[in-house]
């Protein structure tokens, strides 16, 4: 029985997908839960598997199509075998065999058609795919390399003949790789928040000696009340922003035409870097979470975009967003708004400075804060207040379980 494999129900903020990669040929077996084809789409890469046990009988779309949700992607036959009368053709004909002996290596189907209509033999182009994979941009790069002709190669000879004391130049090799789904969809929101935003960034400094002292004292006891979840200092930044959101209503807005729409909850998106890109999933509801919730959730989100597991579901909506910089050593930067929102804080390295102190000069662990807002909806005041806010619950933890 033919079974029709669909692309996934994309939602209404994702309009299409690419196919990434197909895992499988035409022809080759699968088994059910065996996974087929990688589709990407602007936030996340998603995974297609076979329904079903049988042969994928056919490819309807090749890698760089674009498609639809829903839209037919390949055919299985149910229960089929692989075919193996093509050993035999190959037997019976070798002649028409001989030119595709080099083209066992790992070929995507859009790759071969590429070479095709170039009269291409793909066995000599070097895969940079998967295994040794030929995708289409390295025939693109095999083309451009042999467009020069076998009579101009002497050239660099000659050249070399009228300046002797020349030395040669080194590996000056270029290669062009299109844009992935995400990182294009990454850089025209950036854009669209640095062009239809009136973004200012604010700065202050925090202590982080209180809390880098009671996380000391009690990660221990910590990770052992709450199943091996692990105290960080995200969890404390996530629980100041959710309470300094109750108080400034218009950070956690956003702008929606002519309208603003005030959120009550607080849906605080955590930026996770990735080897595709920046995904940002959201924290729902923080200001019902405990520090393990948050903690233990952040975590969760680490490992599975790591493992490119993270769903659209956990990367929809968000009210405000936190973004770490300081994990890769940045010592201050100035974030970019995540349209729709209207703020966005971000944490940088703690490195310690001299710092006064009742009069005296100490040696304090201190970090610097920024947070980027939409001024045609916030305030400078209201940003200030936020931030220091923020700081003053950091520099006293229990203004955090106390709401002061």
């Amino acid at each position: 029985m033919s079974i029709e494999i669909k692309a996934p129900q994309f939602p209404e903020s994702v309009p299409d997908g690419t196919i990434a990669t197909w895992h499988k040929k035409a022809g080759e077996a699968v088994s059910r839960d065996e996974l087929i084809v990688d589709i990407e789409t602007d936030k996340v890469v998603l995974e297609v598997v076979a329904p079903a046990d049988g042969v994928l009988a056919e490819i309807l779309k090749d890698e760089g199509d674009t498609i639809l949700s829903n839209e037919v992607i390949a055919r299985l036959e149910e229960g089929a075998a692989p075919a193996a009368s093509a050993p035999k053709q190959e037997a019976t004909a070798p002649a028409a065999a001989a030119p595709q002996a080099s083209d066992e290596k790992l070929v995507n189907p859009s790759a071969r058609k590429m070479a095709s209509e170039n009269n291409v033999n793909v066995g000599a182009v070097e895969g940079s795919g998967k295994g040794g994979r030929v995708t289409k941009g390295d025939v693109i790069d095999h083309l451009k390399g042999g467009a020069a002709s076998p009579a101009s190669a002497p050239a660099p000879a000659a050249v070399a003949s009228q300046s002797p004391a020349a030395m040669p130049a080194g590996d000056r090799t270029e290669k062009r790789v299109p844009m992935s789904r995400m990182r294009a969809r990454i850089a025209e929101r950036l854009l669209e928040a640095s062009q239809s935003t009136a973004m200012l960034t604010t700065f202050n400094e925090v202590d982080m000696g209180p809390v880098m002292e009671l996380r000391k004292k009690y990660k221990d006891q910590f990770e052992k009340s709450h199943n091996g979840t692990r105290l960080g200092f995200m969890g404390f930044f996530v629980k100041a922003a959710a309470e300094a959101l109750r108080r400034f209503p218009a950070v956690n807005a956003s702008i929606d035409g002519n309208d603003v729409v005030y959120h009550g909850y607080q849906d605080i998106g955590v930026a996770v870097s990735t080897e595709k890109g920046l995904v940002v999933p959201v924290l729902r509801n923080t200001e019902h979470m405990g520090l393990a919730d948050v903690e233990n959730t952040i975590r969760d989100f680490g490992l599975r975009a790591r493992d490119g597991k993270l769903g659209m579901d956990d990367m929809m909506g968000g009210t405000f967003t936190i973004t770490n910089g300081g994990v890769f050593g940045s010592l201050m930067s100035t974030p970019i708004l995540n349209p729709p929102q209207t703020a966005i804080l971000g944490m940088h390295k703690i490195q310690e400075r001299p710092m006064a102190v009742n009069g005296k000069v100490e040696i304090r662990p201190m970090m610097y804060l920024a947070l980027s807002y939409d001024h045609r909806l916030i305030d400078g005041k209201d940003a200030v207040q936020f931030l220091v806010a923020i700081k003053d619950m950091i520099e006293d933890p229990a203004r955090i379980l106390l709401e002061i």
